[in-house]
């Protein structure tokens, strides 16, 4: 197993060397760049077009005469097109953008094997801090999402697996499709409506994950109002969530339920309840326990943007969508650096999980 843990580390190294030149490569040839962002708002957007067609050319071919009764346009065009070049040299070494490429890369890979990821082109803060606080707020929705999802999920899906074709069956499916028919952020915008002031109850708070004064609370205070600003956007989450790993875990047992092994368990003498913990539930939870990684790292990072975004939560998700927005380099690659990084660590977590479930799989008997 030693051997097996060093191996998919050191997989890790070109893994995520890969995920971010690739990405670098893409964000290199995206227009809008960091220096176009501030250059546009000393300008004004989308007057910086215009002020190019009608400044350039254009101004130097009309007469005399109409260019002195157009001065004060032509001037505003000016401004628009015709910053100081040494202004957006300025810029570009601000910026690091005075250097090619390949360069930048390579200085950026230094830096994070330091973990040095730099400070916010626009933020005026460094990375890191800027991580350190969207983080309790990521990690709240993303723990407690997955966690109620597999605690709903798996014993549901067992349930109908065993249960299979009875009434029970019958009426948990068609909430399940109900429950993966509605996005999440649509029941966020429901539960709202409903349960946060929109039209009718007053129940919960709508906002953050604290209320004001917070911290002058004690702690038993403390606790009961952090949960309460996480109960809506918890389950609106949780629905748009449990209903694809409930039909895994059904499938999955369903499997293992009609194997031949099971037959001979159950032609021993063996409890029903014996054969399904015993036997059956250590093979098919194989399956389940492999999607943990991505499920968790999705939830955490990417699921959890529309309801932060609706529940004016202030956490990674919204972090990195802005940062996308503005062309926030240093945000937008310090977060790819750590989010692969973190998915790598976890599926590597998920792979030995299974060997605590059914020690018969031994990974060093294979290849990475």
């Amino acid at each position: 197993m030693t051997a097996y843990i060093v191996r998919r580390l050191l997989l890790i190294i070109p893994t995520l060397f890969g995920i971010i030149l690739i990405n670098f490569l893409v964000i290199q040839a995206a227009p809008g760049g960091p220096v176009e962002q501030l250059i546009s708002r000393y300008t004004g957007t989308g007057v910086e077009a215009t002020a190019r067609v009608s400044g350039g050319d254009q101004a130097e071919t009309i007469s005399n005469k109409r260019l002195a009764s157009q001065e004060t346009l032509i001037s505003k065009y000016r401004g628009a097109q015709g910053l100081d070049p040494d202004f957006i040299r300025e810029l570009e070494v601000m910026y690091g953008f005075d250097k090619p490429a390949h360069e930048r890369f390579i200085k950026m890979l230094v830096n994070y094997v330091q973990f040095d990821f730099g400070e916010s082109f626009f933020r005026d803060e460094r990375v890191v801090d800027l991580v350190m606080d969207k983080m309790p707020v990521s990690i709240s929705l993303g723990l407690w999402t997955t966690l109620l999802v597999y605690m709903i999920s798996v014993p549901l899906g067992i349930l109908k697996a065993v249960r299979d074709g009875s009434r029970f069956d019958f009426w948990s499916s068609g909430v399940v499709v109900v429950g993966n028919a509605i996005p999440s952020f649509l029941f966020a915008i429901l539960l709202i409506v409903l349960f946060a002031g929109g039209r009718y109850l007053d129940w919960f708070p709508l906002r953050g994950l604290t209320s004001t004064g917070w911290n002058d609370f004690s702690l038993a205070e403390q606790v009961v109002d952090y949960f309460w600003h996480l109960v809506l956007p918890i389950v609106s989450m949780v629905i748009g969530g449990f209903a694809g790993l409930t039909l895994l875990t059904k499938n999955s047992f369903l499997e293992e339920i009609n194997k031949q092994y099971v037959v001979t368990a159950r032609a021993k003498g063996l409890t029903e309840r014996r054969v399904l913990i015993g036997h059956v539930f250590r093979n098919a939870m194989l399956i389940v326990i492999a999607g943990f990684p991505s499920a968790f790292i999705g939830i955490l990072f990417t699921g959890a943007l529309l309801t932060e975004i609706i529940f004016s939560l202030d956490g990674l998700g919204l972090l990195g969508f802005e940062a996308v927005v503005n062309r926030d380099y240093p945000v937008m690659f310090a977060s790819l650096y750590f989010f692969t990084l973190l998915g790598l660590v976890m599926q590597l977590i998920g792979d030995l999980t299974y060997t605590i479930i059914d020690p018969r799989i031994d990974f060093d008997t294979r290849e990475v």
